[in-house]
């Protein structure tokens, strides 16, 4: 048995192609995230990679839809999305395939 500590992990990353990881993979990705109320990341989207976030506790928005304990959100590859924390919330998330550097920022033109 081996014992390992999340936040030794990558930003909560635990299995991918990240250092350090606890299986070195380009197959899957896998987090557990914890998020503070009001932690948030810009919109985003994957080109290669579906996103399945798994809301485990808290309250959360993605994409203008709230989610809270138990919500399980695909986020398929080239859909944007964006994510506010609303309360302290933990998230597990598997991306597949993993994809090293296939997290693209939208850019928002100005009007």
């Amino acid at each position: 048995m081996e014992i390992h500590r999340l936040q030794d992990m990558f930003k909560g990353w635990f299995v991918g192609d990240f250092e350090p990881t606890l299986h070195k993979t380009q197959a899957v990705e896998v987090a557990v995230k914890y998020y503070r109320a009001g932690d948030n990341e810009a919109a985003h989207y994957h080109a290669v990679a579906t996103e399945f976030t798994v809301v485990v506790s808290g309250e959360i928005r993605m994409g203008g839809r709230n989610f809270t304990n138990g919500d399980v959100i695909v986020i398929p590859p080239g859909e944007a999305t964006d994510f506010e924390a609303l309360t302290d919330a933990v998230t597990t998330v598997v991306k597949i395939p993993g994809a090293k550097d296939d997290k693209y920022v939208v850019k928002h033109s100005a009007a």
